[in-house]
């Protein structure tokens, strides 16, 4: 047996030797480890997402089913969950140490299962008040937390060749919850599933039935699979342990708020297009059923964020953003061409091309953001425990600590694009009529981030 084999130790669930960045160690065994808490992750975060976005797809339906609620009403029960999911990533982020990422993975993931019962009664009784709503809304946020956890706990398995790639699968694959609740959830309403649970359904003015409690209780059997899938399926590293004292020193970096600034314009703009690309274009292009089409936006960025780890594993997150930053400048020029003006003119077919590039780019700049971190953490902790006098083993160590750490928390920080984009579209909107004001300051934006990303990145005498 080989040496790296014989030092391979587990106990349970529990891994207390682990070394990814030892090629032999890699191939013998921790691939085959790595992979399976992967893909055990991935559908996990999906579930995750699907959740989060839950409210997307039962707000502008609530008032079908018998409820009276206010437009303003509506639209603040689907901006919460991105309030409280934002907040919930800082804490997340630092749980995957302390609890271990087997444990955390199967409690977060389990938790779920309330917001999403508890909906689903909910919209079957008219009487339910508002308060009650706001209250499930918060609680769905817990989802959009997970992804702090998940892609912290996955950094620890791969060694740092191969991170953004497996950081762009897991956080593209789990981004394909949003197109897969937005895609799922109008084809589950209309169908009598869950009877035997207490589904009665509405019936409307057409003389169809909608149920929709489906919308939220669709979720719950995955997660209770995947629940059990993760806790008995994954792994805890006791490489990945560390207190929260030993965590915090990570937010006195500089880097860490600059690269939160470069991905709230990558994952905030994925997921702030995401949550206020229906309501735009029904706003500018009432005659088109956008319903049919809102899909295709997610899906498309969720899968560019893997492609965006991988191809920054090759080419360098830095060239990749940069690249990326500018192509997001450009379409958010070109989308000015496509509107209306006082309500006449604009092209919806290009208007959609466009915004299909945006989530592109934001979906690749997502990954080769996230893939920067993963770099730039890592080489700086291992500089500094080696200049303290520390050994290669505790460097490796503490770098994986604060690099799970900084994702975890600039995670947060992006998290917050769900709630300001949608947010700024509508007040565009109400102070001027058209949302080319908050484009223009997406536009500002995206140009701050070529010059960041450059000045502080790009350039040699800054490497």
């Amino acid at each position: 047996m080989s040496q790296s084999s014989a030092n391979v130790q587990k106990s349970g669930a529990l891994i207390t030797d682990w070394r990814p960045d030892e090629p032999e160690f890699w191939q013998i065994r921790g691939h085959r480890i790595a992979s399976r808490n992967l893909w055990i992750s991935v559908p996990s975060l999906l579930l995750a997402f699907c959740v989060w976005m839950l409210f997307s797809a039962v707000a502008v339906n609530l008032n079908k089913v018998g409820f009276n609620f206010t437009t303003d009403q509506l639209f603040m029960l689907t901006a919460l969950p991105s309030v409280s999911g934002a907040l919930l990533r800082v804490p997340y982020s630092f749980m995957v140490p302390i609890f271990g990422g087997r444990r955390w993975t199967a409690f977060s993931t389990g938790i779920l299962i309330i917001p999403c019962v508890w909906l689903g009664f909910a919209v079957q009784d008219t009487s339910t008040p508002f308060s009650t709503f706001i209250t499930i809304s918060l609680l769905c946020g817990f989802a959009g937390a997970n992804f702090a956890s998940s892609m912290a706990n996955i950094s620890f398995f791969f060694p740092k060749s191969k991170q953004g790639g497996a950081l762009g699968i897991n956080g593209g694959m789990g981004n394909l919850g949003v197109s897969v609740m937005q895609l799922i959830a109008p084809l589950v309403i209309s169908l009598s599933m869950f009877a035997a649970f207490g589904g009665t359904g509405v019936a409307q003015a057409d003389g169809t039935m909608l149920f929709l409690e489906n919308a939220a209780w669709i979720w719950v059997p995955f997660l209770a699979v995947f629940t059990l899938a993760a806790w008995f399926g994954m792994h805890d590293l006791s490489a990945s342990k560390a207190s929260l004292r030993a965590q915090l020193p990570v937010l006195k970096r500089a880097h860490l708020w600059i690269m939160g600034l470069l991905y709230l314009a990558t994952f905030g703009s994925f997921i702030g297009f995401s949550a206020g690309f229906a309501m735009l274009s029904k706003t500018q292009f009432p005659e088109v059923q956008i319903l049919h089409f809102a899909f295709f936006g997610p899906l498309v960025g969720a899968l560019a964020r893997s492609a965006g780890g991988a191809i920054s594993d090759r080419w360098g997150g830095t060239k990749v953003s940069l690249i990326n930053f500018v192509f997001m400048a450009v379409f958010s020029v070109l989308l000015f061409t496509t509107l209306p003006h006082n309500g006449v003119g604009g092209n919806f077919i290009a208007f959609f091309g466009v915004f299909l590039m945006l989530f592109l780019t934001a979906g690749l700049g997502s990954g080769s953001t996230f893939q920067m971190i993963s770099v730039i953490f890592r080489k700086l902790t291992m500089e500094r425990v080696k200049a303290e006098g520390g050994t290669p083993e505790q460097a490796m160590r503490e770098a994986a600590t604060d690099t799970a750490a900084a994702l975890g928390f600039i995670s947060a920080i992006g998290a917050v694009g769900g709630f300001f984009i949608p947010k700024a579209f509508g007040t565009s909107l109400t102070l001027t009529g058209s949302p080319a004001g908050a484009m223009k300051v997406f536009v500002v934006f995206y140009i701050v981030c070529v010059v960041i990303t450059w000045a502080v990145y790009g350039r040699k005498s800054s490497r």
